[in-house]
C-alpha cells in the first residue's frame, strides 16, 4: 500500500469510525448547495482530555454556550429566508451541515467532514481547481484561534470561510489566510474603540487583566502599543487563572484569584481592561462579589462584552460600571419568533443516511437555555446574530452572480469553491439598510458599539453609548452614561492628578502617567499640546511670570524724549550749544584783543567748532538706537572731542614753550613756530583717531541690538551693539592719554602769569574728564542696564560743558567785565613783573 492509498484510507478511518450517527435538523437541511457551518454551543477551555485519546470529544458533555446556539439559529433562518425569496436565487435550494466545534476541542474533524466528498473520500490529488467538496463554502468558527485552525486546510482548496466573530489581525494576511474573510472589524478597530473611549474620558490609569490563551496575549500585547502613543498607563497586568471543566475553584485557583483581587483593591486605577472568553471570568467575579470589590469601571472585550450568562449575575450591578465593545445591533425581522420555534423532525434527506451523520450534532438543552434567555436576547438587538446572517447573504449573492441567475431561474452547475471565493469579494449589496462588501484584508467594515450594561429589563440590557465606525477610524455619538459613583459622576482613574496651567510633569517611577507637578520658572511658558514634561524657553524678546502658558513681548527701553533724565541732559546740552554759540561771537568780535590772541587765537575757533557740533550729536543718543546713530556715536562724536582735547593739549604746551623751552631751545622753538607745530599735532592726532576708529569699526559691530535688563528681565534694553562699549573704551584711550598730557603741562606751567597762567583751568576740565571717563568705562564694565545710556550721555554733556565753560568761560568773563585787563600795556607790564620775579 502507497504513502497516497494509506493517507486517504486513514482519512476514511476518522471520518467513519469515529462518527456518531445523529439525526437534529437543526444541524443539516439538504439543498443543492450546502453551506458548512462551525459554531461553539458547548464550551469548556481546559478541554483537552481527548487528545489523550483516538476520539472526537463528545461537546454535549460540557457547558452550554446560550449565544452559540443563537447564532446557529441565524443561518438557519438566513437559509430559509432565502429559499423562501423569489428574487434571490430562484429555482436553487440552500442547504447546510452544522458542527458543534466546543469552543477549540473540535475543529479538524468537521473542516475533513466538510471539505470531503459524499463518499467521505478526500482523494490526494496534484490540482484541486476542478475539486467540488461536500460544502460550497464554510460559515465560522468564532474565535480565531479555532478560524486560524480551520483556515489552514481550506486554504489548500480555497473553500471560502467566513468568520463572524475571530478578530485576530493575523486573518488579514492573504498570504497566510488567502480564503478567510470576516463580518466583523478586526482587533486593531476593537482596540481603538478603547483607547478613544478612555481618551474621551481622561483615564490613563488602567489595568489589564487576560486570559492565558492566545486571545488574550495578543490582544493585551496590541493594547499596549496603541497606549504608548496616547500617555496612558497599565498599573499591572494579571492572568486569569484557567478554570477546570468542572468549574470547580481549586485551592490554586482560588489563591491566585485572592492575589489579583488583593491587587485590584490596593491600586489606585479605576478602570479594568478584561480580555478573555467568557468562560474564564464566572469565577474571578464570584470572587469579585465574595471581597466586595466595587468602584471600578469594566471595560469588555468583544468575547463576553453581551454574555448573558454573565450578565445574569444581577450581583455584578455593584461592583461598578460595565462597558463593552461589539457590533453594532441590526434588528432582524422575524427572528426573534424563529429563534424560539420548535424545531419539526424530519425524515432522512433521500441523499442523506443516518451513517452518513457527523459527530456533535446534537444539543439536547440548547433550546431550553436559549428559551431561559430569550428576553435578554430579544431586548439585547441580537448583535452576533447579524454578523452570522450577512455572511450567508454573501454567499447567496455570490451563488447568484456565479450562476448567472436571474428574476425566474438559475443554471445549476457545479461550483468551484476558488471560483465563488472570487465571487464573494466581489459582492456589494444592501442588507437592512446596511452595505455588505469586503475591503481588500476581507473584512466587512460595520460599525461598532460600545454597550453598557443596564440591569433594568424593561429595556435592552446592552444599551448603546457610543459609535465607532471602522472607516473613519473615529468613535463618535458619544451619550450619557450612568455611572456607579456618587451623584452619577465620571470616575476618575489617574496616577497622578493633572498639572496646573503652566506646571509641568516630572516623571515619578517608571510610568510616564505618574508624576509630580513643578511650576515653570519666570523666562519658561508650558507648551502642553508639544511637551508637558519641560518647560519651553520664552523668544529673546520675550518674557513669562512662573506658571505662564504663553510669553509676553518685553518692555522696550531706551532713552525717551518725553522722560525727566533725558529731557534734563537736554536742557544741559542745549544751554552748552548756546554757550558756544555766545564764545565764538564774543571771540570774533575781540580777536585781535590780548585775551584772545593769549587764548590761543585762530585755535580757539578749532576748538569751539568740534564741540559745536559735539552737542548737535546729543539727539543721536535719545529714541531707539539705528544704525546711523550708532555710527554716530563711534565715529563724529568721538572724533570731534578727541580734536577739541588735542587743542587742549597742544595749547597748554605751547605756553610752557613760549615762557620755559623758547630761551632753552631757540631752535627747536623756532621750528614748532615756522611749521606751525600746534596745527601739525592736532592733525596728526585727528589722523591717528580716524585710525582707531576705522579699527574699531572693523572689529566691533554698529547694529543696534537688543538685551535683557539684568535688574527687571520684563524690561529689553535696545542699544547699540555690546561690542559698541568695548570698542569706545579703546577710542577713548587716546583722548585719556591726551587728556593726562593737557594736565601736566597745565602743573608745569602753574608758576606763569595770571593773563597766561590757564593751568587751573586746564587742570579742572581734565581732572573732570578723566575722573568721569573712567568712572563711566568701570560703570559700563559691570553694569548693562539702561542706566548706562543715561549715564554716558550725562558725562558726555558735562564734559563739553567743563571744556566750554571751564576753558572759555574764565576767558569771556576777563572780555566781559574787566576790559581793562584786555590791554597790550596791561599784558606787558604783568610779563615785565614775572621776568623781574625770576631774576
Amino acid at each position: 500500500m502507497g504513502p497516497q492509498a494509506r493517507a486517504v484510507f486513514s482519512l476514511l478511518f476518522l471520518l467513519q469510525v469515529l462518527a456518531e450517527p445523529a439525526e437534529n435538523p437543526d444541524f443539516h437541511l439538504a439543498g443543492d448547495y450546502l453551506l458548512g457551518g462551525l459554531f461553539t454551543l458547548h464550551a469548556n477551555v481546559k478541554g483537552i482530555v481527548h487528545l489523550n485519546f483516538l476520539q472526537v470529544p463528545k461537546c454535549k458533555e460540557y457547558e452550554t454556550k446560550v449565544l452559540g446556539y443563537n447564532i446557529l439559529q441565524a443561518m438557519r433562518f438566513a437559509v430559509e429566508e432565502i429559499n423562501n425569496h423569489s428574487s434571490l436565487l430562484p429555482g436553487v435550494r440552500l442547504g447546510y451541515e452544522m458542527v458543534d466545534v466546543c469552543y477549540i476541542s473540535n475543529n479538524v474533524q468537521p473542516v475533513l467532514y466538510f471539505l470531503s466528498q459524499k463518499d467521505y473520500f478526500l482523494p490526494i490529488q496534484e490540482d484541486y481547481s476542478h475539486y467540488v467538496p461536500r460544502v460550497v463554502a464554510i460559515i465560522g468558527p468564532d474565535n480565531s484561534e479555532s478560524t486560524m485552525t480551520v483556515a489552514h486546510f481550506l486554504s489548500l482548496f480555497l473553500l471560502p470561510q467566513i468568520t463572524y466573530s475571530a478578530i485576530s489581525d493575523e486573518l488579514r494576511d492573504k498570504l497566510l489566510f488567502p480564503a478567510v474573510l470576516r463580518t466583523v472589524p478586526g482587533a486593531d478597530h476593537q482596540i481603538e474603540a478603547m483607547v478613544q473611549l478612555m481618551l474621551h474620558f481622561r483615564w490613563n490609569w488602567i489595568i489589564v487583566l487576560i486570559s492565558s490563551d492566545d486571545y488574550g496575549r495578543e490582544n493585551s500585547q496590541l493594547l499596549r502599543q496603541r497606549l504608548a502613543s496616547n500617555d496612558i498607563c497599565i498599573a499591572f497586568q494579571e492572568a486569569l487563572p484557567t478554570p477546570q471543566p468542572s468549574q470547580v475553584v481549586t485551592p490554586q485557583e482560588r489563591k491566585r484569584l485572592e492575589a489579583i483581587v488583593d491587587k485590584l483593591q490596593q491600586s489606585s486605577a479605576r478602570v479594568v481592561v478584561v480580555f478573555s472568553p467568557d468562560l474564564v471570568l464566572s469565577n474571578f467575579f464570584q470572587e469579585v462579589l465574595r471581597r466586595n470589590f466595587t468602584g471600578v469601571v469594566w471595560i469588555a472585550s468583544e468575547s463576553w462584552a453581551i454574555n448573558p450568562v454573565l450578565y445574569n449575575l444581577t450581583e455584578l450591578r455593584h461592583t461598578g460600571t460595565f462597558l463593552g465593545i461589539t457590533t453594532q445591533s441590526v434588528p432582524i425581522p422575524g427572528f426573534s419568533e424563529f429563534r424560539m420555534r420548535r424545531t419539526q423532525a424530519r425524515p432522512p434527506a433521500s441523499n442523506r443516511t443516518s451513517l452518513e451523520a457527523t459527530c456533535n450534532q446534537e444539543c439536547d438543552t440548547c433550546a431550553h437555555t436559549t428559551a431561559s434567555f430569550n428576553t435578554i436576547l430579544t431586548l439585547s438587538g441580537e448583535r452576533v446574530v447579524y454578523n452570522v446572517y450577512s455572511a450567508v447573504y454573501a454567499v447567496a449573492h455570490a451563488l447568484h452572480s456565479l450562476l448567472g441567475c436571474s428574476q425566474t431561474n438559475c443554471r445549476k452547475r457545479v461550483v468551484y469553491p476558488w471560483r465563488l471565493l472570487q465571487e464573494i469579494k466581489k459582492v456589494n449589496f444592501t442588507l437592512l439598510g446596511h452595505r455588505v462588501f469586503f475591503n481588500q484584508e476581507g473584512d466587512l467594515p460595520m460599525p461598532l458599539e460600545v454597550v453598557q450594561w443596564q440591569w433594568d429589563l424593561s429595556q435592552n440590557p446592552f444599551q448603546s453609548v457610543a459609535f465607532y465606525y471602522p472607516t473613519e477610524r473615529q468613535l463618535k455619538g458619544i451619550r450619557k452614561v450612568s455611572w456607579h459613583t456618587p451623584n452619577d459622576t465620571i470616575p476618575v482613574s489617574t496616577c497622578s492628578k493633572d498639572c496646573q496651567p503652566g506646571q509641568k510633569k516630572k516623571a515619578v517611577g517608571i510610568h510616564p502617567c505618574c508624576f509630580e507637578c513643578l511650576d515653570c520658572l519666570p523666562g519658561t511658558f508650558l507648551n502642553a499640546t508639544a511637551d508637558e514634561f519641560e518647560c519651553q524657553p520664552c523668544p529673546s524678546d520675550k518674557w513669562s511670570h512662573r506658571k505662564d502658558t504663553s510669553c509676553f513681548k518685553r518692555q522696550l527701553a531706551f532713552l525717551k524724549w518725553q522722560e525727566v533724565p533725558t529731557i534734563l541732559v537736554t536742557i544741559l546740552a542745549a544751554l552748552g550749544f548756546l554757550s558756544i554759540l555766545a564764545i565764538l561771537v564774543i571771540f570774533g568780535r575781540h580777536f585781535q584783543t590780548p585775551i584772545v590772541r593769549s587764548a590761543g587765537g585762530p585755535m580757539c575757533f578749532l576748538m569751539l567748532a568740534p564741540l559745536l557740533v559735539a552737542y548737535m550729536m546729543v539727539p543721536v543718543y535719545v529714541g531707539p538706537p539705528t544704525v546711523a546713530t550708532c555710527l554716530c556715536r563711534q565715529t563724529l562724536f568721538t572724533l570731534c572731542f578727541t580734536v577739541c582735547i588735542s587743542c587742549i593739549a597742544v595749547r597748554s604746551f605751547q605756553i610752557i614753550c613760549i615762557f620755559k623751552m623758547a630761551s632753552r631751545f631757540p631752535r627747536a622753538y623756532a621750528y614748532w613756530v615756522r611749521y606751525h607745530g600746534s596745527y601739525v599735532f592736532v592733525a596728526l592726532m585727528a589722523a591717528l583717531k580716524v585710525v582707531i576708529v576705522a579699527v574699531s569699526l572693523l572689529v566691533t559691530n554698529t547694529s543696534p541690538t537688543a538685551h535683557v535688563d539684568p535688574d527687571d528681565p520684563k524690561i529689553m534694553i535696545l542699544s547699540c551693539n555690546p561690542n559698541y562699549h568695548k570698542g569706545m573704551l579703546f577710542n577713548t584711550s587716546l583722548d585719556l592719554l591726551l587728556s593726562m598730557m593737557a594736565f601736566s603741562f597745565a602743573y608745569m606751567g602753574k608758576g606763569l602769569p595770571t593773563n597766561y597762567n590757564e593751568a587751573k583751568f586746564i587742570t579742572f576740565c581734565m581732572t573732570f574728564y578723566f575722573i568721569s571717563s573712567v568712572s563711566l568705562c568701570t560703570f559700563m564694565s559691570v553694569y548693562e542696564g539702561v542706566l548706562v545710556s543715561i549715564l554716558d550721555l550725562l558725562v558726555i554733556v558735562l564734559n563739553l560743558l567743563g571744556i566750554s565753560l571751564g576753558y572759555f568761560g574764565p576767558k569771556c568773563y576777563m572780555i566781559l567785565f574787566h576790559p581793562e585787563r584786555n590791554t597790550p600795556a596791561y599784558f606787558n607790564s604783568v610779563i615785565q613783573g614775572y621776568t623781574m620775579g625770576r631774576d
